[in-house]
């Protein structure tokens, strides 16, 4: 028999958006423990992205970036080839995850989440695409989504339907690459302790130690932190789980069609 390949991502360069906090940064970070040669990553936050750069002890890059804007969205695979060379392995991990229910929800919310969680990955990963089929070379990207994909609650009408646009895309796109050897999995994740998630509960009006009496109630005693997903998202980028493509695993303690 022979050995099990290693979750290794030595020689690859990333681009992983939405880097500069929360389940991005973790991934980069992860990524860099897994031996990647380059990250790149993105984000708004300028100062908060270079100390990133700055952690991850590998060659890396930021660039600043609305995903909102079509435009600099397409920029951002020529700028992390132009720092880092060719990259392998993209990550589409930024969202925005604002609030709003079916009668109370603006047309212009809509079209922002869908512009980012939608549109922004589905440049991204063309333009990857295109350079690796171009190029001969496999790829892997993988798609940071959401179990309210599944449908949501009330008041995430157009955050859950951007999400379940990119869980179709991810199987779609899956399923038109394969013979290009490049792999597109997603994962949908459960309710998540990350600085994201802080400031929509204060947002909420939720008390500072929301987290502390939110805990405890969960089946495994804790809110998914960064570190968890960041280490299904290295395995999916690495050769280990390289005859897996088109999967929407759900990172969840709680499970999807099932009650108590």
């Amino acid at each position: 028999m022979s050995a099990l390949p290693p979750v290794s991502l030595k020689g690859r360069v990333l681009l992983v958006t939405g880097g500069t906090q929360g389940i991005g940064e973790g991934i980069a970070r992860a990524a860099a423990e897994a031996g990647a040669a380059g990250i790149c990553i993105t984000g708004r936050d300028v100062a908060r992205g270079r100390a990133v750069v700055d952690a991850l002890g590998v060659p890396a890059c930021f660039v600043a970036a609305d995903l909102a804007d079509a435009a600099a969205t397409a920029r951002i695979v020529d700028q992390a080839e132009a720092a880092l060379g060719p990259v392998d392995g993209l990550v589409n991990a930024a969202g925005l995850t604002d609030r709003g229910t079916l009668l109370d929800t603006p047309v212009e919310l809509w079209d922002r989440l869908f512009a980012v969680n939608t549109r922004a990955p589905f440049i991204l990963t063309q333009a990857l695409a295109r350079r690796l089929v171009a190029l001969g070379r496999p790829g892997a990207v993988v798609n940071v989504i959401t179990m309210s994909s599944h449908g949501g609650q009330p008041f995430l009408t157009a955050y859950s339907s951007s999400k379940g646009a990119l869980a179709t895309f991810t199987r779609n796109s899956a399923n038109g690459l394969r013979r290009a050897r490049i792999r597109v999995n997603g994962i949908n994740i459960g309710w998540a302790d990350t600085p994201g998630e802080h400031a929509i509960q204060a947002r909420d009006g939720r008390p500072a130690d929301w987290l502390e009496r939110a805990e405890p109630s969960q089946p495994f005693g804790r809110l998914i932190r960064p570190r968890d997903v960041a280490g299904l998202a290295v395995y999916l980028l690495s050769d280990a789980a390289e005859m897996m493509t088109g999967a929407l695993i759900d990172f969840d303690q709680n499970v999807m069609g099932t009650y108590e």
